[in-house]
């Protein structure tokens, strides 16, 4: 650790501490997450290999970047991109007013080309928050963060544990049902909802509850359409009930309101990092 200055605390992962850091070296930010391999279960470090594990697959702009990984006096450092601009869900419950069309569908595509990068390696995050997603200095750059939880499908088999914010989960995930990448797509469409209403799509006072609304997809409608009816159309796809109807990444590509602005973030996206 002596190649790093230590500078603030900013938030708590799965298992351990994050932190900011400076990289001496270069003067570079750093997010550092750290983790006394000596206080967690068994369970818990293979949870661990598995996330640097994770990190070490995905190599995407839309996406945190991993760099390194080490041990030192029993704590385990896991060295990460740092976002200046901190989490989607901080910048969208500061706003009071809704975001241009074109924000939303600028940043909804940047998530979904960096969620179709996760899916192509067999991973499915199990976490896709408007907290777990980061912004650049500019606002106009996300990365997708915090896979601390993800999973990786060695087969096309679904899996079972039940992981993930309680107010993302998907109806398969509440109910303790096999689930695959198409609870990632739920997630999805909650997030694309806060996006255009900067409200979650599903709030309530205790657990039980939450659960409940998830599992009748009682979501509050959207009483004042600002926004083209194909971007409520396709969130409305996101999130059904059942997850074989949900679309893929790769149908939510080809989605009539997508198109345009992919191809304008394909263009641009060297310039706006």
């Amino acid at each position: 650790m002596e190649n790093y200055e230590k500078i603030k605390i900013i938030g708590r992962g799965t298992f351990g501490v994050v932190y900011l850091f400076k990289n001496i070296s270069d003067g570079k930010l750093v997010v550092i997450k750290q983790i006394c391999v000596q206080q967690i279960t068994d369970e818990e470090k293979l949870s661990t290999d598995d996330e640097v594990k994770v990190l070490s697959m995905l190599h995407h702009p839309l996406i945190i970047e991993y760099y390194t990984s080490f041990i030192e006096d029993e704590t385990l450092s896991i060295v990460m991109e740092y976002a200046a601009g901190g989490t989607l869900g901080a910048f969208l419950r500061g706003r009071n007013k809704a975001l241009e069309e074109e924000d939303v569908l600028n940043l909804f595509c940047q998530i979904l080309l960096g969620l179709e990068h996760v899916h192509s390696k067999d991973i499915v995050h199990r976490d896709l928050t408007t907290d777990n997603i980061f912004l650049t200095k500019n606002y106009k750059m996300i990365k997708i963060g915090d896979f601390g939880i993800s999973k990786i499908l060695a087969s096309k088999s679904k899996a079972n544990t039940v992981v993930g914010t309680p107010c993302y989960m998907s109806p398969e995930l509440c109910q303790g049902r096999p689930y695959n990448n198409k609870s990632d797509i739920w997630a999805l469409g909650c997030v694309l909802y806060e996006m255009l209403t900067l409200k979650r799509a599903f709030e309530a006072p205790t657990l039980p509850n939450l659960v409940l609304k998830i599992m009748e997809g009682a979501f509050q409608p959207i009483e004042h359409h600002i926004y083209d009816v194909e971007i409520y159309k396709l969130m409305n796809l996101m999130l059904h009930l059942k997850p074989e109807f949900r679309p893929s990444v790769s149908k939510i590509r080809v989605h009539p309101i997508i198109l345009q602005p992919l191809y304008s973030l394909f263009v641009n996206l060297g310039n706006i990092t």
